[in-house]
């Protein structure tokens, strides 16, 4: 349990909405309610003023959710809410989700964490919210529990955090089904404070020295950086990894990434959903947003109502983009019947990636080899003196009866667009129209036509 918390804790407290006992609990609160590090907390006005917010919003909707966590005083400790759209949201969009609490790493600023995800725009959108009492595992369980049961315990496909310990140990036992990415940002930030080519003893004062020390630090993050995204084959990474490990003085920091490898490196990933999310950086401006709202003298409802405003400027600019979506169709450089066919379904942000992969396909070279319909896809490009030179070939294995192109690369199984190897393919099977198969809806103009995952089992 957490340190500050008894064995008694209400962990059952769910979703909870009109609930008279929990009110009067509340309206008790004198003392330490929601504490953050042991500075004073959520009083009685704040903590009944709170409540009666949280009442309005399910008065106003009845889908507006949220929970709270006492301790065995029942002075509350970790809060979460999510109103109907944050709901409506996940349903259609939570397939990748990432979970940040960067304002709870500096003691002037409570824990505060958010669920966000990106729509079919490719722009931010939030699943949840919480403010917690401290940052250990047993918060996050109930956290995490908490977010899954108010979206009918359906998990997300990934999910990216940072380095923290104690979520990391939360996250193995509640997302059960859900792959743990570790967020690439977070991970760069810390190889600039680690990777340290030189040996305290050793550092001359000389300006020549330094310079020299800064271009070989240098080097070393390249190399680090290299690991995380150049190397798609293990073998290659791995020895990279180990030629970068005889430039380091203290590998320490090494030691320990490289035990979760799988979890930031390319070469490990290639199969993971991600739709080319690799970090919790999704919103540094609605982080910004919020962060003057969360020092230690703040009131509760106070940041409520200003998350509530920064959340629906947000909304507004999707809002935005969708009028515009609808206002016109994107520019087609070719005008073949897929190209056609996906400028109507994609939205202009999805459809001008797939139109550059398809292109790419038009460059593309292909051999037939042995075994039944598969290919050897190379695609080619112009360099400034017009040499023509062709990119690593992919196996891409086509399937005219069900009209399917699966390649190597495994872009699709990523990014949830085809690659321009796969688009090859197609073509040579005289398939002139991309199958419905590929048209993943949660990127197309109608992806808030229907919600169209229902129940806990339902597929992303």
């Amino acid at each position: 349990m957490i340190p500050a918390l008894c064995h008694k804790l209400h962990m059952s407290l769910l979703l909870v909405k009109l609930v008279d006992r929990l009110t009067l609990d509340i309206l008790a609160v004198t003392k330490k309610s929601f504490a953050n590090q042991a500075t004073e907390g959520v009083g009685f006005g704040q903590a009944g003023s709170m409540l009666k917010y949280f009442h309005e919003k399910i008065a106003d909707n009845p889908s507006f959710q949220y929970a709270l966590q006492l301790d065995c005083e029942e002075d509350i400790t970790n809060i979460f809410w999510a109103d109907a759209k944050m709901i409506l949201d996940y349903a259609h969009f939570g397939d990748v989700v990432t979970f940040d609490t960067t304002f709870g790493t500096n003691k002037e600023y409570r824990p505060f964490g958010v669920f966000l995800g990106i729509n079919q725009f490719r722009e931010t959108t939030i699943f949840g919210a919480a403010l917690l009492f401290d940052e250990t595992k047993d918060s996050f369980i109930w956290l995490f529990e908490t977010f899954l049961a108010a979206h009918n315990g359906r998990q997300p496909r990934t999910i990216y955090t940072d380095q923290d310990v104690a979520m990391g140990k939360a996250i193995e036992k509640v997302f059960t089904e859900s792959y743990h990415g570790l967020c690439s940002f977070h991970i760069m930030m810390n190889a600039v404070k680690h990777l340290s080519p030189v040996k305290d003893d050793e550092k001359d004062e000389g300006e020549v020295e330094e310079e020299d020390e800064g271009e070989e630090e240098s080097h070393i993050l390249s190399d680090f950086s290299a690991c995380m995204y150049g190397y798609e084959d293990k073998a290659a990474f791995q020895e990279a990894f180990d030629n970068m490990r005889h430039k380091v003085h203290k590998q320490t920091w090494l030691d320990s990434i490289y035990k979760v490898k799988e979890k930031w490196a390319e070469c490990y990933m290639g199969d993971v959903f991600s739709l080319g999310v690799r970090s919790t950086q999704l919103s540094e401006s609605f982080n910004n947003a919020l962060k003057n709202h969360l020092k230690s003298d703040f009131h509760i409802v106070r940041f409520l109502k200003h998350f509530e405003r920064t959340v629906e400027v947000k909304r507004r600019k999707e809002l935005e983009s969708e009028y515009e979506a609808r206002k016109k169709l994107p520019r087609i450089k070719m005008c073949t019947p897929m190209l056609v066919q996906a400028s109507k379904v994609y939205t202009p942000t999805i459809f001008e990636p797939f139109q550059s992969e398809y292109e790419r396909s038009m460059a593309a070279c292909t051999r037939v080899l042995e075994e039944n319909n598969q290919f050897a896809v190379a695609i080619g490009r112009l360099h400034g003196d017009l040499t023509y030179e062709e990119e690593e070939e992919r196996i891409v294995i086509g399937d005219p009866l069900n009209q399917t192109a699966s390649c190597s690369c495994q872009m699709f199984n990523r990014a949830g667009i085809l690659c321009g190897h796969s688009l090859k393919v197609p073509d040579l099977m005289n398939v002139k129209t991309l199958p419905t198969h590929y048209l993943l809806k949660r990127w197309t103009r109608e992806a808030r036509m229907e919600v169209y995952m229902t129940g806990k089992e339902g597929k992303w």
